[in-house]
């Protein structure tokens, strides 16, 4: 007696370590990330969307099929690249005024439009000090529109893989809650219910 039922526990265990093995790897498979073909690497979907908005911006969005956003995203990055051309432009022809008047030049000597219209060698230096700050300014609009885009494929890649089945449901039901001087108040509650439609497999 004692052995059969030894042997009863052992298979009973046995069944359930299988049953807890095989659910693992259900959702291992579940979890597993998209993988490259040929490379020997394997990208998740909202990596895959940031690593090809970096290398060019608006694939990501093309990626993630957000078509519409892609006169936001080059609107956005050609406003903030022609103020930086702009600015860019300036200061080099201020920095060349500016060695031009170490030479020994005089402001109506110097080359560009802008720089001649001004009152003095301290206009030119101010001048140039202005537009580098402007042009740095830009180079920050820049990277941070650049960061922008690559950050909004990533969460439209997230949200796309956002789990919105039947097994996931929102309600909204008035409730009653207590108050801590003693009383009751009336209110709404958010109840958020996840549906298990999968069970362990059993091989008892």
């Amino acid at each position: 007696m004692a052995s059969s039922r030894i042997t009863a526990a052992v298979v009973l265990l046995s069944g359930l370590a299988e049953a807890v093995q095989a659910q693992a790897v259900v959702r291992d498979s579940a979890r597993r990330p998209l993988s490259v073909s040929g490379a020997g690497t394997a990208l998740s979907r909202p990596k895959k969307a940031v690593l090809l908005s970096v290398l060019l911006p608006g694939a990501g969005q093309m990626y993630n099929r957000k078509y519409w956003k892609l006169p936001l995203v080059y609107g956005a990055l050609g406003g903030v690249g022609y103020g930086l051309y702009q600015y860019q432009t300036r200061y080099r022809e201020y920095a060349v005024a500016s060695r031009e008047l170490s030479a020994g030049k005089t402001i109506p000597e110097l080359s560009g439009k802008l720089v001649t219209q001004e009152k003095s060698a301290r206009g030119v230096a101010t001048g140039l000090d202005r537009y580098r700050t402007q042009r740095d300014t830009f180079i920050g609009y820049m990277a941070l529109t650049y960061g922008m885009v690559a950050l909004d494929a990533l969460v439209d890649a997230h949200l796309r893989e956002f789990d919105i089945s039947e097994e996931l449901a929102l309600r909204i039901k008035p409730s009653v809650m207590p108050l801590a001087t003693g009383g009751l108040a009336t209110g709404l509650q958010l109840q958020l219910q996840v549906k298990s439609s999968a069970s362990l497999p059993s091989t008892l």
